[in-house]
């Protein structure tokens, strides 16, 4: 059987022994704290008077949960949209097509691999394949993203230019936020991007599967 979750699970009945949790490793019977709130933070309204506002809403989001979501943020819908039909496109495409770009290599700037980041070695795997992409400087790294599906580089690379510059924006806003100067965290501290992408094709008992990074 191919390690692949994509190329495989839409025959299948049960799910494989290798992939299900141990019973008291299921998300049911997890006893942690359910967060049902994450805070949003609406960009649209940073040339308002509300700014300082805003400023002090990313700040407590930072502190108390360590991420927050973003709407108003500039980046189309048509390309999103694009964007994330390219993705299911490629986890769609024949196992020998994606063949050539799996691998186990963490040094890699391109790869696809699947369950968790030691396939080999984890006791239980995880339902999902993953594509990873480095993104920054996007010339340095595009050449070795696919060219199937048609328009992947064009568009991802399209995407992975907006979302650089719109996170350099949030980290701009956490400097205010700080007191420091504007860029501080947009240097040194952040010339490496990357892009993840997760696909958790549809399962037949997913009470029984796990997903992880």
């Amino acid at each position: 059987m191919s390690v692949l979750v994509s190329n495989w699970s839409k025959n299948v009945q049960a799910v494989p022994s290798n992939y299900v949790l141990p019973q008291e490793k299921r998300p049911e019977n997890l006893n942690a704290p359910v967060c049902k709130t994450i805070p949003v933070i609406d960009l649209g309204q940073l040339g308002g008077p509300d700014r300082a506002d805003l400023i002090q809403q990313i700040m407590k989001a930072c502190q108390d949960f360590g991420l927050f979501q973003v709407i108003n943020h500039g980046v189309s819908e048509e390309l999103m949209d694009d964007t994330m039909n390219l993705f299911k496109e490629f986890f769609n495409m024949p196992a020998e097509e994606k063949a050539e770009y799996y691998s186990e290599d963490k040094t890699k700037t391109f790869r696809l691999y699947t369950s968790g980041q030691n396939y080999k070695k984890d006791d239980v795997n995880y339902w999902k394949d993953s594509l990873m992409h480095s993104c920054y400087p996007l010339e340095d790294y595009i050449q070795s993203w696919p060219e199937k599906p048609a328009r992947y580089r064009e568009v991802v690379g399209a995407y992975a230019v907006e979302v650089r510059k719109l996170s350099m924006r949030v980290l701009d806003l956490i400097c205010e936020g700080l007191g420091i100067e504007f860029s501080y965290l947009g240097n040194e501290l952040s010339k490496n991007q990357g892009l993840v992408i997760n696909h958790c094709p549809p399962c037949p008992d997913p009470s029984l599967v796990g997903w992880a990074l």
